[in-house]
């Protein structure tokens, strides 16, 4: 009887400790559950059972959405006003020096591209609509004091050559000693000058470009030892009008590239000359065996 009395109470508390085990379990598992569902809201009061009827109303009013704008809402922008243009000074059809200036001016600024005229045609209200539209200023065509004044803020007296479309100035640089006897052709990289040179008596100077790093001019002492009015090279199938010969292919001549793109490319190792007026009076003057020096001064 007491052993059974003994096994009965064994038994009852085996089974009561795995009951709580179990509900131990399950109750952690539903918290840990809960907790990573996410932030949980935020709590509310909820008025007493046995609150006035005031108190409850308070509160229901004070759940309830609220009528003001938020504080955050920003008020709509205001639209701004179009620019508004003053008296037109001068415009399509006009001419004179003040067009002149006009356009030698946009002409500093990227804004005008042609021969300066004088006369203000399509091509000058273009360029006057495109400036005042990137300065927000009123799109007319034509000037007025507001245009003017910020065009003149932006530019600087036009020289005599940018009004009259006239050649900018070779620059000066030190001739070679070797080009100071005969008949030579004188070639600066440190300038980009080629000058003619007679007995040490500079003839004539025009710009001229080189060849690129990976095909680059030859430096020396040279003469030329052949002429082609109307070459075409065999290498590139490019022309090469009025080319004088003073190294392998290489050689001065007149380049299409070199006066449509200036600077902005190279040649394959020649001598390019842009100005063709020049170039033609250039090859009208020199004779096979005249020296050649290209150097950097």
């Amino acid at each position: 009887m007491v052993k059974r009395e003994m096994v009965k109470r064994g038994t009852v508390k085996r089974g009561s400790v795995k009951r709580g085990m179990i509900t131990g379990a399950l109750v952690a598992l539903l918290a840990s559950t809960f907790a990573a569902c996410g932030t949980e809201p935020a709590a509310r009061s909820a008025p007493e059972a046995d609150a006035s009827p005031a108190a409850a109303s308070s509160a229901s009013s004070s759940a309830s959405p609220s009528a003001k704008p938020s504080a955050s809402a920003k008020p709509k922008p205001k639209p701004k006003p179009s620019p508004t243009s003053g008296p037109r000074l001068f415009g399509k059809s006009d001419s004179g020096d003040n067009v002149r200036d006009l356009q030698a001016r946009l002409k500093q600024i990227g804004w005008y591209s042609a021969d300066v005229t004088g006369f203000y045609g399509n091509v000058t209200t273009e360029a006057v609509s495109g400036f005042q539209g990137k300065r927000g200023i009123a799109v007319t065509g034509f000037v007025d004091q507001t245009t003017l004044d910020r065009l003149y803020a932006m530019t600087r007296e036009p020289t005599e050559a940018e009004l009259t479309n006239a050649p900018p100035p070779v620059p000066e640089g030190k001739l070679d000693p070797r080009c100071m006897s005969g008949r030579v052709l004188c070639i600066d990289k440190s300038t980009s000058v080629l000058r003619w040179v007679i007995g040490g008596t500079v003839q004539t100077s025009v710009e001229v470009r080189f060849g690129s790093q990976e095909l680059p001019t030859r430096e020396g002492q040279f003469s030329v030892f052949a002429k082609s009015r109307d070459h075409v090279s065999t290498i590139y199938k490019t022309p090469m009008p009025f080319a004088m010969f003073f190294s392998g292919g290489q050689a001065v001549h007149y380049s299409p590239d070199f006066a449509a793109n200036g600077y902005n490319g190279a040649s394959h190792g020649c001598v390019n000359v842009r100005d063709y007026d020049a170039i033609t009076s250039l090859y009208n003057q020199v004779n096979v065996g005249d020296g050649v020096v290209v150097y950097w001064s």
